[in-house]
């Protein structure tokens, strides 16, 4: 059965939600069958896929060529597009105009965006047009240039509290679920007790609502670093790379093709 804002937001409390990060339709297919609930189209494509040190150089187009091909992948979990750097945070028009352009070209189902109270009415206006919208909190990567790493937020009171109280904010403003990151286990606790909407963790403990974990780490793809919140379930990278040492020996030594994967 096909997964539903509303699906989401009533497993609040009575069924944990497991979201994963994919970037194309193979990837999207596999995590779908698997019986993902949400499939996140992350703008961590931008280190991910492209390369890249931070999300930040990740456009809508690039964003909406990916979700698209995620799209086509998936039968029955919802899936979520990340508004990246820039498309949200000049103006509410051109927020509403770029999360409008990913629903309406992707066929995904919502869209995430980052930061506090600041975007109350950029939230606003987005869920005012009809397009859900899932909060994000904690460590938010677009805003890397002013924390200046990648480690966890809200360890000190003062921190802690302001994300406390946004997260009331983007919950009254509209969002359907909330996603916190890198943030210390007692903090994701007391924000999941204290929010109607559900709270998908990565790097935030057990105590949240689901989790989310991307798919190229959690499946050891992708090792250029490996973050303390990442487990790896498979370590297919290594597996492929003695798939491919095998095909190069083969090849150079004239044992493929065989006569089984000729045309005769």
């Amino acid at each position: 059965m096909a997964i539903t804002v509303p699906k989401v937001k009533s497993m609040k409390g009575k069924e944990k939600i497991s979201m994963i990060t994919a970037y194309d339709y193979t990837s999207a297919r596999i995590a779908d069958e698997a019986g993902i609930d949400i499939i996140l189209v992350g703008d961590s494509l931008a280190m991910v896929m492209q390369g890249k040190s931070t999300t930040i150089p990740v456009t809508v187009d690039e964003m909406i060529y990916h979700a698209k091909m995620v799209k086509a992948g998936v039968k029955n979990a919802l899936v979520v597009v990340d508004m990246p750097f820039m498309s949200y945070q000049v103006d509410y028009t051109e927020a509403v105009r770029n999360a409008g352009r990913i629903l309406k070209e992707t066929g995904c189902d919502a869209v995430k965006l980052e930061g506090g109270r600041e975007f109350v009415p950029t939230i606003n206006s987005i869920v005012a047009a009809g397009i859900p919208v899932m909060g994000h909190l904690g460590l938010t990567p677009q805003s890397i240039n002013i924390f200046g790493s990648y480690k966890a937020r809200g360890k000190d009171e003062k921190e802690a509290q302001k994300i406390k109280e946004d997260a009331k904010y983007i919950e009254e403003a509209g969002v359907f679920s909330i996603v916190l990151e890198s943030v210390p286990k007692r903090l994701a606790k007391e924000i999941t007790e204290s929010v109607g909407v559900p709270t998908i963790g990565i790097g935030a403990g057990v105590h949240t609502d689901g989790q989310v974990l991307v798919f190229h780490d959690m499946l050891g793809l992708f090792d250029d670093f490996k973050p303390k919140f990442v487990k790896r379930y498979a370590h297919l990278k290594k597996v492929a790379v003695e798939a491919i040492e095998k095909y190069i020996e083969e090849v150079k030594q004239e044992k493929f093709p065989t006569d089984e994967h000729s045309y005769l």
